[in-house]
Formats: structure tokens, C-alpha cells, sequence
């Protein structure tokens, strides 16, 4: 029988060291040929969206999809997976903590790859669920010592960097601009649902990295196409999705500033097909648009470490 993991049972296993680990796996085995990938669908009525993401990882023995709704009331995520030689359903599991673990590991492992070795000051914009797990991750890879935290809402930003502050050990300081957060930082981190550009171009120090995470559809922007211009190197989790849904990216794409050849896959700097980082003076840019692949590799760890552990409920299935 098929094995139901909750929120709380994937709160209680996954840690973002997992998380890292699983992200950076599944995208070196997608370069190699060895991960099946297929960009995001959607559906949408009056009321409410359904967003699926499926792929199959074999040399884990797995295939599945994460389906999650959004609508007035909220959104929920679900990852299904199969055994990959016989088709049998083996879990479902809650997947919001999940995905927002994963989207922060996507970061972590495009700066553990491009960002300069010593980047210590993150520039931060946004405050919300997905923004912790972006300066999480980062904190893994590499020695931040300080955080620079905007969002439009000044309680929100004053909470938000007091409480990440006190769970990352790193000092988050709350300013009043996305200048501000950006201006001087050696990583420029987005999670946002903007429509408009947050971070300019002119404001990017030499040798900076952008993880943007926000701009999954055509209608949002985080950056401006300055600052697509002057990356060095743009990089991409996913060219096939990238060229569907990078809000950030369409405009330089649809005028012919940027071409799809130019889009470097993350899987691709992670198994050595591709260089990284161009020279410690070259400005880099991760766009995250995420990938069904991702969601699979953690899932696969924690459905593993529930069987060990004895945990989860069984369905009937």
C-alpha cells in the first residue's frame, strides 16, 4: 500500500542539508540525460488555478507529479510517486513545506556554483514563506555574515528579520528600500510576486549574484532588463521552462538581447559540462522557475526515511 505523508511527518524529516543534497542530485542526472522533465502545466477557471509538475528520476526508480491548487481560500501541494518498473503508487505526500525547501535549495546549490566563494552580504527581497528558505540555503553555502531584508510591509520586514536572524545565526538587518538591500551585496536574493522590476541593473555591484525565484509566470518581473544585460551568465534550472515562464527573461528573449542557446542549465554547471562562474568580476544570474524533478528527489529521501522509521499512514491504494 501507498504511504500518506502529512506536513507534520515532513517537517519532522527534512532538513535543508537533504534538501541540498537531493536538488543538487536531480539536476546533475537531468544533464546527464538521466532525469525526465516536463514544464509546468496549468489550468485555470474563474475560482481558482491547478498546477502540475511530473517528471521521472530512473535511477531512482521513480516517476511522479506534484499537483497544487491556488485560489482565494489558499493552495495546497501534493507529490505523488510511482515505482518507476512497475507503476505502483508508493506515496503522497503534504508538500508545502517540501516545496518551499526545495525552491530555497535550487538557490543555494546556483550559489554554491556561481556566487564568489567568499560572498558574505546577502541583499534579501521579499519576506515571506519562501524567503527564509532562500537565505537558509545560502547560509549553507556560503559564509554570509549578514543579511539586508526589504519588503513592502515595515512590520512584516522588522518581524521577518528578527526571527531569521535569530534561526540562521547571521545578523538580518530590515532596510527601507530594495536599494537599499541590493546596493554593496555580494548575493541579491527575489522572492517575490512582483509584476514590475524590484532590482535594477544599476544597482548590482560588480561580481554579484541574483537568485530571482519569483518570476514563474509571464505576468511577473523581479528584475529589470538591465540587469539581465549586464549578467554574464544566466542560468537557468530549466531551458524548456525558462522560455515559457521566465517573466524576467521574455522581454530580453522576445527583442533578441538574449538567445535560448545563451541559457545555461544549472544541471549542466553541476555535472562540469558548463563553466560557472565567467571571472570574480562577472555578474551572474540564477532564474528559478522550478522543476518536477526537484520535488521528486526530496520526496523519494523522505519517503525512504518514513519506512525506516516506521512513519506515515497507509492508503489503501
Amino acid at each position: 500500500m501507498a504511504l500518506f505523508l502529512t506536513e507534520a511527518d515532513v517537517k519532522s524529516l527534512l532538513t535543508m542539508d537533504l534538501a541540498l543534497e537531493a536538488v543538487e542530485a536531480a539536476h546533475r542526472a537531468h544533464a546527464l540525460g538521466r532525469a525526465i522533465d516536463v514544464p509546468r502545466q496549468r489550468t485555470r477557471v474563474p475560482t481558482a488555478s491547478l498546477h502540475v509538475l511530473q517528471g521521472a528520476l530512473p535511477d531512482e526508480n521513480v516517476m511522479g507529479y506534484k499537483a497544487y491548487t491556488a485560489s482565494r481560500v489558499g493552495a495546497r501541494f501534493l507529490v505523488h510517486l510511482f515505482d518507476a518498473a512497475a507503476g505502483k503508487p508508493l506515496a503522497v505526500i503534504e508538500a508545502d513545506f517540501l516545496g518551499m525547501m526545495r525552491t530555497g535549495a535550487a538557490g543555494g546549490v546556483a550559489a554554491k556554483y556561481l556566487a564568489r566563494p567568499e560572498a558574505g552580504i546577502v541583499g534579501l527581497i521579499g519576506a515571506g514563506w519562501q524567503a527564509q528558505s532562500q537565505l537558509e540555503a545560502l547560509c549553507q553555502v556560503r559564509p554570509i555574515r549578514q543579511a539586508k531584508l526589504f519588503s513592502r510591509d515595515p512590520e512584516k520586514r522588522r518581524l521577518a528579520s528578527a526571527e531569521f536572524s535569530r534561526r540562521f545565526g547571521v545578523e538580518v538587518v530590515p532596510v527601507d528600500s530594495a536599494e537599499a538591500a541590493v546596493h554593496g551585496s555580494d548575493i541579491v536574493a527575489t522572492v517575490t510576486t512582483a509584476s514590475a522590476p524590484v532590482v535594477m541593473g544599476d544597482w548590482l555591484a560588480a561580481g554579484a549574484h541574483i537568485n530571482a525565484a519569483g518570476s514563474n509566470a509571464l505576468i511577473r518581473r523581479e528584475i529589470d532588463e538591465k540587469a539581465v544585460g549586464r549578467a554574464g551568465l544566466v542560468c537557468v534550472d530549466s531551458r524548456a521552462t525558462a522560455v515559457r515562464e521566465a517573466g524576467d527573461l521574455l522581454p530580453a528573449l522576445e527583442k533578441g538581447r538574449l538567445h535560448e542557446g545563451q541559457l545555461i542549465e544549472l544541471g549542466e554547471i553541476v555535472a562540469g559540462i558548463r563553466p560557472g562562474r565567467p571571472a570574480a568580476e562577472a555578474i551572474t544570474l540564477f532564474e528559478s522557475q522550478g522543476m518536477a524533478i526537484q520535488d521528486l528527489a526530496v520526496a523519494m529521501r523522505l519517503f525512504g526515511m518514513a519506512q525506516e522509521r516506521g512513519m506515515g499512514a497507509r492508503l489503501p491504494i
